[in-house]
């Protein structure tokens, strides 16, 4: 059995859990904090594996019952909160927290529960949470997942072990695409360059089959957008429209092109670019936008990501965001 922090290389986080469990440190609740894709979760159900461990030596061992029972997703103590809606609601939590952790472990000492998404809570959900992370009992540990810890209330924050799952190294990352995934070498460095740390990002690109095209369709879009009339930007934006699925990532590379812009600015070193191949055209943007300019393109991208999560209309959103990027490159932007 792989375990479950195997693929994550962040040995001082393993090694704060894997302590936690061999001097029974453990507290009452705990936040993984990280972007989506960062492995927080991997992390929390490593760390759960390991608490439930009735094996010897290192844990999880993988080959105990709670073990097997935890790699086939049928762990009785280790409960996933699920939801169905955009927000977790106050039902959720009495349901499926309040209500059942009265309920001793079926097999284990402990009783784990694990929330995907726990920034997602309403605040009535939060509230009805609080009280049970406050006088939990004393068999019960709660690990929360957000990607923004500040959209949970301080009184939540306060009362948990805050970890951080930081940017996992490029290097890392791809030779775990080239060994794990037997994912060719070019697009192991692709994939793991443009992934920015995170490795579900990493995983997702190189099992695209077609993220390279991804790539330069969009890279195609941003080079020549600021000559481009409205009739051939409503046609770039059909270019890609077919790849709504993967609009999250598309901007994400909007986002990473900008950067290289702003880097421009600074540097004349293409070293230091993700886009090194583009650094006529990225030299030329940086001559071309002033630094607010370049804010806001940012800000622009970072607004359509959130619309879209809302399910925004996608032509409408994209034909916005490239009119904005548009203007800011040109310098005709309303500026207050």
């Amino acid at each position: 059995m792989k375990k479950a922090g195997d693929i994550v290389s962040r040995t001082e986080l393993k090694e704060y859990l894997i302590k936690a469990v061999e001097t029974q440190n453990i507290s009452h609740a705990y936040l993984f904090t990280g972007e989506k894709g960062s492995g927080k979760l991997l992390l929390a159900q490593f760390f759960a594996e390991a608490i439930l461990c009735t094996g010897q030596g290192e844990k999880p061992c993988g080959t105990c019952k709670s073990c097997l029972q935890a790699d086939s997703g049928n762990q009785p103590d280790i409960r996933k909160i699920v939801h169905e809606k955009a927000s977790i609601g106050v039902d959720e939590i009495r349901e499926q927290i309040n209500q059942d952790i009265s309920i001793k472990p079926y097999s284990s000492n402990y009783k784990i529960y694990i929330m995907e998404d726990a920034d997602k809570m309403t605040e009535q959900a939060q509230n009805a949470l609080l009280k049970t992370i406050e006088e939990p009992p004393e068999y019960a540990i709660i690990m929360l997942l957000a990607e923004n810890e500040n959209r949970l209330l301080e009184t939540i924050r306060s009362r948990v072990v805050k970890l951080e799952v930081k940017p996992v190294e490029q290097e890392t990352i791809k030779q775990f695409l080239m060994k794990e995934k037997q994912v060719p070498d070019y697009l192991a460095i692709e994939s793991a360059k443009f992934s920015q740390g995170n490795i579900g990002k990493a995983i997702r690109y190189a099992s695209s089959e077609d993220f390279m095209e991804l790539k330069q369709n969009v890279l195609h879009l941003l080079r020549y957008l600021s000559d481009m009339t409205i009739s051939e930007i409503v046609e770039g934006v059909k270019e890609i429209g077919g790849r709504k699925e993967e609009v999250q990532d598309i901007l994400d590379l909007m986002i990473l092109w900008y950067r290289d812009v702003l880097m421009c600015k600074v540097t004349s070193d293409p070293n230091q670019l993700l886009f090194k191949e583009d650094f006529k055209s990225l030299k030329e943007l940086a001559r071309k936008i002033d630094y607010e300019g370049i804010d806001q393109i940012i800000e622009a991208v970072e607004k359509a990501k959130q619309r879209l999560k809302a399910n925004v209309n996608f032509d409408m959103t994209m034909q916005l965001l490239m009119l904005t990027i548009k203007e800011n490159e040109n310098g005709t932007s309303n500026r207050s």
